[in-house]
C-alpha cells in the first residue's frame, strides 16, 4: 500500500471537469499534481486556485506531450508515479452523417495521444514504479444512440489498459481503467448539445436508469483514483463506478 502524499501525478485534461475534480482532491491528499490542456489561461486559473502545477498543452501535439512529462517531473524534483490520461473530446451523430476528420480528430484525442504520453512516461514510471490510469466510459456498457465515435475510442483505451498492463508489468508499472457514468462535465455541453441548460436537464433525468438514485459528482472519480494510486497490487483492472447505469435497469420498472 502507498500514500497518496508526496506522488507526482500528471493529469490531462485537468482544467475542467473530471480533471480539475481529481487534481482538487488529490492536492488536499499531499500529492504534487500537474495539470494540462489546452486553455493556458483556464489552466493557469485552475492550478492557482487548487494550489498545483499548471502547464498549456495538447495532448495530439508531439511538443507539448513532451513539455507535459518533463514539467510533471519537474515538479517533482525529477519524479512521475502516475499519468491520469483524462483529456478527451466527444461528437454524437448518426452513423450516416459522420465526418471523417473528426472521428480522425477525436481517435487522436482520446486515443493516439494517450498511447504516446504513455510512451513518453514509461521511463520515469518504470523507476517510481508507478501507474497509468485511462478513463473509459459507461458507453462502452451500455449502448446509447448516436454516441458510436465516443463508445468506439473508449472501448479502444479500455483495451489498451489490459494490454499495457500486461506489456509494462515487468518494469513494474501498473496500468488501470476507471468508467464513469453521471458525471455533467464541459465535453457534454461541447458535444453538440444546445446550451448548458439542456445538458443539465438531460442529466437530471439519468438517475433514473442507475440504481443509485444520484448523479454521478467529480470526486467519486477522484476517490477512485486514489484507490488506484494508493494500491501496488492492481493492475489490468476496470473500475466501473457509475452509480449502477451500466446494469441496464430503470429504476420503478
Amino acid at each position: 500500500m502507498r500514500e497518496v502524499a508526496g506522488q507526482s501525478v500528471l493529469i490531462t485534461g485537468g482544467g475542467s471537469g473530471l480533471g480539475e475534480a481529481t487534481a482538487r482532491y488529490l492536492t488536499t491528499r499531499g500529492a504534487k499534481v500537474t495539470i494540462t490542456g489546452r486553455r493556458a489561461d483556464r489552466i493557469a486559473e485552475k492550478a492557482a486556485e487548487i494550489g498545483c502545477n499548471g502547464i498549456a498543452g495538447d495532448v495530439t501535439v508531439a511538443a507539448d506531450r513532451v513539455a507535459m512529462i518533463e514539467a510533471a517531473a519537474d515538479h517533482a524534483g525529477g519524479r512521475l508515479d502516475c499519468l491520469f490520461n483524462n483529456a478527451g473530446n466527444m461528437v454524437r451523430g448518426p452513423v450516416e452523417e459522420l465526418d471523417e476528420q473528426e472521428l480522425l480528430a477525436i481517435f487522436h484525442a482520446n486515443v493516439v495521444g494517450a498511447m504516446m504520453l504513455t510512451g513518453l512516461a514509461t521511463p520515469y514510471l518504470a523507476q517510481s514504479k508507478g501507474l497509468v490510469l485511462f478513463v473509459g466510459s459507461v458507453h462502452t456498457q451500455r449502448a446509447f444512440p448516436g454516441a458510436s465515435p465516443y463508445a468506439a475510442t473508449k472501448a479502444a483505451v479500455q483495451t489498451l489498459s489490459k494490454v499495457y498492463a500486461a506489456e509494462l508489468g515487468d518494469r513494474g508499472i501498473r496500468v488501470n481503467c476507471i468508467i464513469p457514468g453521471s458525471v455533467l462535465t464541459e465535453i457534454n455541453v461541447r458535444a453538440g448539445l444546445a446550451s448548458e441548460e439542456e445538458a443539465k436537464a438531460r442529466y437530471e433525468t439519468l438517475h433514473t436508469i442507475q440504481t443509485i438514485d444520484r448523479l454521478g459528482q467529480g470526486e467519486d472519480i477522484a476517490q477512485a483514483v486514489g484507490y488506484f494510486l494508493e494500491s501496488d497490487f492492481t493492475t489490468g483492472t476496470t473500475l466501473t463506478v457509475d452509480g449502477g447505469m451500466g446494469l441496464g435497469v430503470t429504476r420503478g420498472v
